[in-house]
């Protein structure tokens, strides 16, 4: 039953993926703690490491249907990519040591912050400038700067940085569209080295009793069963992209938001 379940939600992360840039992080991560729950206080640990896995590969497939002419927008962004990769590499280390209650409250709160700004401060729901002037083409890109505190954040909380980066992307003038497709790209840069430090990890003590099935830390029967899920979806919807209006898309973006930190807190 946990393995329908999961590629039940593993066709949510694929939708996710592709309307949200989500790569499947902000889902998977409570899905696998309830699965995995019977691992006590390592579960949100096996839950971040397995959502890294997820997400390597929900966003290198996304990655590679994008239409070329929007990841040229990332054009030059090679130091971004990489601090993003350097900032991930030490949040997948502390998660690896920061008591367990930590992650989990750390990731509740973060989102609940997340929700607050987005919803207050101008720029996402109500856009400085109308959308429509900003260009496919030739967006502004995230400043380098941002790179390893994104990643250091994302990999330590297992959510691959597009609840940073779409928002950043958003306010700098980009439509709800490209901001998402953008977001996976950056995804993987967090991603990868993430999931190379949870696969280098003892696998946890509790694992056998619990029958779960970790290499390093990643549960690789969740991973799979949402894989199993989200990879078809993310090749149907990236060839017909739904048309949603940028205001709805980016409503329902915050509504996303919401729903997985109410998951959260009924978990933690």
């Amino acid at each position: 039953m946990d393995f329908v379940m999961l590629t039940g939600v593993g066709l949510l992360t694929g939708v996710t993926t592709v309307l949200f840039g989500f790569g499947g992080g902000f889902v998977a991560v409570p899905v696998v703690v309830g699965a995995d729950a019977a691992l006590g206080g390592d579960a949100m640990r096996v839950a971040t490491a397995t959502s890294a896995l997820v997400m390597v590969v929900n966003a290198a497939f996304a990655t590679a249907v994008t239409p070329r002419r929007v990841l040229l927008a990332l054009r030059g962004s090679g130091r971004l990519l990489v601090l993003l990769a350097a900032g991930a590499s030490v949040g997948a280390l502390a998660t690896r040591l920061a008591p367990a209650d930590v992650a989990s409250w750390a990731f509740i709160a973060y989102v609940g912050l997340t929700i607050t700004d987005l919803l207050l401060r101008p720029g996402f729901l109500r856009p400085y400038a109308p959308v429509e002037a900003a260009s496919d083409d030739a967006p502004r890109p995230l400043s380098a700067f941002l790179g390893a505190p994104i990643g250091a954040v994302a990999a330590f909380l297992g959510v691959g940085g597009s609840v940073m980066t779409v928002p950043a992307m958003r306010r700098a003038g980009h439509t709800m569209r490209v901001a998402t497709a953008l977001a996976n790209p950056l995804t993987l840069a967090i991603a990868l080295p993430a999931t190379a430090v949870s696969l280098g990890v003892a696998a946890v003590p509790a694992a056998t009793d619990a029958r779960v099935h970790l290499v390093g830390l990643i549960d690789v029967r969740a991973a799979g069963a949402l894989l199993l899920g989200a990879l078809p979806v993310i090749a149907v919807l990236r060839r017909r992209p739904p048309r949603i209006p940028d205001r709805v898309h980016a409503w329902a973006y915050v509504g996303l938001l919401g729903v997985v930190t109410v998951a959260m807190l009924f978990l933690a």
